[in-house]
């Protein structure tokens, strides 16, 4: 009879990915009110009074500002709630999403 070693079978660990993050940015426009972009952070992203006002002006005076990270169907799912809370009162208030670094 031959000499045959069995060797112990190796086990694959599948490693589960962290999802890709990305990032909900609030976009700068001149005429939705300031009151109403602080009213839909609050609403759209839970944010306290003082989080949203501090957000507001940030894309107020830089253009644009980072309102929160997500994953990509829930940060998808904000950007367009806010966006359309606006659109339905006809102001131009925009919010998009980008990959995170």
């Amino acid at each position: 009879m031959p000499d045959v070693t069995t060797l112990p079978k190796t086990k694959a660990r599948t490693r589960t990915e962290r999802p890709r993050l990305y990032k909900v940015i609030l976009l700068n426009d001149d005429y939705t009110p300031r009151d109403f972009v602080v009213t839909v952070l609050k609403a759209v992203f839970r944010m306290t009074e003082s989080e949203a006002y501090g957000v507001m002006l940030t894309a107020h005076r830089r253009g644009a500002c980072v309102v929160a990270v997500f994953t990509r169907e829930v940060a998808e799912t904000k950007a367009k709630e806010a966006t359309d809370a606006g659109r339905g009162l006809g102001y131009p208030l925009a919010f998009t999403t980008e990959r995170e670094t």
